[in-house]
């Protein structure tokens, strides 16, 4: 197979798993991660705009007390899919996570869709953050008498519900406040991973102390009336009821993303065939347990219908009536989704640092900083991307854009596992997922990969069709969004990557 290969025939086009060992010890990064900064760069990511900032407003428009429900549910279908994940990454420690994963084990076509909707994910998820520190931030200046002006602290467009449906109004502001938070995390990312490492496993123990904190000092002020009923009754649509509860984990989803940015810091782990496992598992682990806690003693406090609000753990610390506390929480808050807005940003320069690689982007994002060696001009273009969403979207927007790369992503993941098992029985795993599973014609169906993608079809069943609602009652803002995305990458992929891929050019190629 050569470069005329049509478009056919890229749906066979796959990286041999020696390209991919090659690749493993030729990328030009630095390995400076050990298994508990992989496990710190997870708890990162993962708590954050979960917990901080989409519990409050899962729990108000969807969920009410039941919002624990979600974050189960969300865990759940997480957990399956972390395991597909951890066998993967040590099998395969390189640059691009589920994307390289999907180019070694299915082909080229899915592994640019993945890839793409990766970039989305990550970028989105960057902007979301952004969004919700904007919000602590002007929270905590006003508790020291200065108040940011709502006009640059406010996104452009901004989110209503009614009857159970969101929809979405332009207004006249524009977040200029989380922009420059973005501006700021991709400054530290072009510095080198090994100054970002250190400024996250700070920033982790700072906001895991004050929630830690939170949950003791907040603990007397629960009122056991606010969970009763623990399932409001449903009052149209997703608004409450089991239904609601549904639509609050799909939201809640990419609170969990963190593990799976683990798996893109595979080229510069130490020793990723043993530490990736470990950092994937134990962040997904140790962060359901901090989630479950905090959102009950915050539902406890203050009645559920009153937390839709960018920064929830503010207003339960301000009704505590301790102004010295409330302002060291809204510092942890801030420290904390600092830090996921840092992971987030890595991980996606890293999905484009691969892809670029493999010539399905420009070679600017793959072209390394000679100080550094850190893919800086890719950095800086995502950075700003993100910076503009950030500006003009609401975060429930962003949240629901973000959940449905997340689940795709999470989907292709078990995919992969089990079809790289079927073409590649014999290969070295370090990790494997448990529980087995049965060989059909030819075929390995693992019982773990097989229930994580039922799982994240069940989680971006309620967003779908919320985007398809708010289409049908005249809100098309959603759709015309996702559409546009959908239709540039078509256009990404067949004007430039279909003619430089270096596997279409016949490099290496293998089919299956």
């Amino acid at each position: 197979m050569q470069g005329n290969q049509g478009f056919r025939g890229r749906l066979y086009l796959r990286k041999s798993v020696s390209r991919i060992q090659h690749e493993a010890n030729n990328h030009g990064l630095k390995r400076h991660l050990g298994k508990f900064n992989l496990l710190l760069l997870g708890v990162g990511c993962i708590i954050g705009a979960g917990i901080y900032v989409m519990s409050g407003n899962a729990a108000a428009n969807f969920a009410g007390p039941g919002v624990v429900f979600s974050f189960v549910l969300a865990g759940t279908a997480c957990g399956f899919t972390a395991l597909c994940y951890a066998e993967l990454a040590s099998t395969l420690p390189v640059s691009g996570s589920s994307y390289t994963y999907c180019y070694t084990s299915i082909g080229e076509i899915f592994a640019w869709s993945l890839g793409w909707l990766l970039m989305l994910e990550y970028g989105l998820a960057a902007s979301a953050l952004s969004v919700g520190l904007s919000g602590y931030i002007s929270s905590l200046c006003a508790q020291f008498g200065f108040d940011i002006p709502a006009s640059l602290a406010s996104a452009t467009v901004q989110a209503a519900s009614h009857d159970g449906i969101s929809d979405f109004q332009l207004t006249g502001g524009f977040n200029f406040l989380a922009v420059v938070m973005i501006a700021l995390v991709t400054l530290v990312l072009v510095v080198g991973i090994s100054t970002s490492s250190l400024v996250n496993n700070i920033l982790v123990v700072i906001k895991v102390s004050v929630l830690t904190g939170f949950v003791i000092i907040a603990f007397d002020a629960v009122e056991p009336a606010n969970y009763v009923p623990f399932i409001p009754e449903n009052e149209g649509g997703f608004k409450y009821g089991w239904e609601g509860i549904l639509r609050a984990s799909s939201t809640l989803f990419f609170a969990y993303l963190g593990f799976e940015t683990v798996s893109t810091a595979a080229s510069e782990a130490r020793n990723p065939q043993k530490d990736m496992p470990f950092g994937i598992v134990g962040a997904l682990i140790f962060c359901t347990i901090i989630y479950m806690c905090v959102v009950v003693i915050m539902i406890g406090v203050v009645p559920f219908r009153e937390l839709g609000v960018p920064d929830p753990i503010a207003l339960v610390v301000d009704r505590l009536g301790k102004p010295e506390f409330a302002a060291l929480i809204k510092i942890g808050a801030i420290a904390g989704l600092a830090s996921v807005l840092l992971v987030n940003a890595y991980g996606q320069s890293r999905i484009s640092f691969a892809m670029s690689r493999d010539g399905l982007l420009p070679p600017i994002f793959s072209r390394l900083h000679e100080k550094f060696r850190t893919p800086m001009y890719g950095t800086i273009i995502l950075g700003t991307i993100s910076a503009v969403a950030a500006g003009l979207f609401p975060i429930t927007l962003l949240a629901d854009f973000v959940s449905l790369g997340t689940a795709f992503a999470f989907s292709i993941v078990c995919l992969s596992t089990m079809w790289l098992r079927t073409i590649e029985p014999d290969l070295e795993r370090p990790f494997r997922v448990p529980l087995g599973g049965i060989w059909y014609k030819g075929i390995w169906l693992g019982y773990v990969p097989m229930i994580g993608i039922l799982l994240c079809l069940v989680m971006i069943g309620p967003v779908i069709l919320d985007i398809f609602l708010k289409a049908f009652y005249g809100d098309i803002i959603p759709a015309i969004f996702l559409g546009f995305y959908i239709l540039l990458g078509v256009y990404v992929y067949m004007s430039f990557g279909h003619r430089n891929s270096t596997l279409g050019k016949g490099e290496e190629v293998e089919a299956r």
